[in-house]
């Protein structure tokens, strides 16, 4: 009696539950379009219309980096060879222009100093007797070749002398104010524009020559963006354009630029450097850093479509057409330019402007669509 009582129970639980599973509604799936009832219309809210014209601007991506003009870059060497004595500076350092970055010593400055102290002194002695032979050859006392000799030499210490002047200005030394009690063997390299040093090749002991370069130095409060517009893009690039760039770190934070010059050749890969001012000058970005931008060239009309209603399926574009009341087509697209929640289509033939596409629950249908494929 019990066995009997546990079995009589056993199937009306069973029967309860059979009766509670409802089947999930499925739509109907024939290659690549789906067919679906009423209820599940409603419930993902798919709607269908004819597709509209609208104005959409022209969005160009460029890739560049960071600039700076060749005013704003300097490379440093010694104008003559020597001992690197004193050098205070690293890489990130600010200097000003004229600020001494490096003393440098060299036996030679000596030797050169003397030279030019020789030559003034020289150069006095032979001023005043070519002003004596002067004299003596108005008085016919002396003959003319006598006095052009004087004259030639007068002529010569002074061009020793100034040539010499010009060596030791360059290397920092006033000879105006050089006499036998201040000469020195060591001078100073000088930055000759203020900003960042960027890189330093020197140190202490080593010998450097005019030819080696000592230091790097960056003025980077005139930093601009250098852009790469390629061949079919350069028609729609204009003077005073806005840019609007950002790094691969931080995407969403973009800095507004304008273009202030455009490229007049063009490279081996057929594209144009163009160069923008930023907005904001007081920026924190390095020269050579990696920029992306996008340029709103003139807007153009197209068709277009909300941008939820282009799902992506396997690395292609789609959007759905309606082929008849309640069914679904996946419909390959090429997708252009997207502005204030719409998508261009490109290549969108004329045929097909008469023709519904799903503007809402794009997704959906692709679900029930590849989960009843799977």
């Amino acid at each position: 009696m019990k066995k009997v009582l546990i079995i009589f129970l056993s199937l009306m639980i069973f029967s309860c539950s059979k009766e509670e599973v409802v089947p999930e509604e499925i739509g109907t799936v024939v290659g690549d379009q789906v067919s679906l009832t009423d209820l599940q219309i409603k419930n993902s809210g798919i709607e269908a219309n004819t597709l509209n014209n609208l104005d959409i601007a022209h969005k160009i991506m460029l890739t560049g980096q960071i600039d700076v003009p060749p005013q704003g870059m300097a490379s440093v060497s010694a104008p003559s060879g020597g001992y690197v004595r004193v050098s205070r500076f690293m890489p990130g350092n600010y200097v000003s222009k004229g600020q001494t970055l490096a003393t440098l010593e060299n036996p030679e400055l000596v030797q050169l100093q003397q030279d030019y102290l020789l030559a003034k002194s020289n150069l006095q002695y032979a001023q005043q007797d070519y002003s004596r032979q002067q004299d003596l050859n108005e008085n016919k006392a002396s003959s003319d070749k006598v006095t052009q000799k004087a004259f030639n030499e007068s002529q010569n210490q002074n061009i020793m002398m100034k040539g010499m002047a010009q060596k030791l200005t360059a290397m920092g030394i006033n000879p105006g104010s050089l006499n036998a009690n201040n000469i020195r063997r060591t001078f100073a390299v000088t930055s000759p524009i203020s900003g960042y040093i960027s890189t330093v090749n020197v140190n202490i002991g080593q010998y450097v020559s005019p030819m080696d370069k000592m230091f790097d130095v960056v003025n980077t409060g005139d930093l601009h963006l250098a852009l790469k517009v390629f061949e079919k893009d350069l028609s729609k690039i204009k003077i005073g354009q806005k840019v609007f760039a950002y790094t691969n770190q931080n995407p969403t934070k973009k800095y507004e630029a304008r273009v202030f010059i455009i490229g007049k050749d063009f490279s081996a890969d057929r594209s144009v450097l163009i160069h923008c001012h930023f907005v904001d000058n007081s920026l924190q970005l390095l020269p050579g850093t990696f920029m992306n931008a996008e340029m709103e060239a003139d807007s153009e009309e197209g068709i277009v479509i909300p941008d939820d209603a282009i799902v992506t399926w396997e690395e292609k574009q789609y959007i759905f057409e309606e082929v008849k009341p309640k069914t679904y087509k996946m419909f390959p697209v090429e997708i252009g330019n997207a502005e204030n929640g719409f998508t261009e289509l490109l290549n969108f033939k004329e045929e097909n402007r008469s023709k519904k596409f799903v503007t809402k629950g794009a997704y959906q249908l692709l679900m029930a669509l590849k989960n009843v494929e799977e």
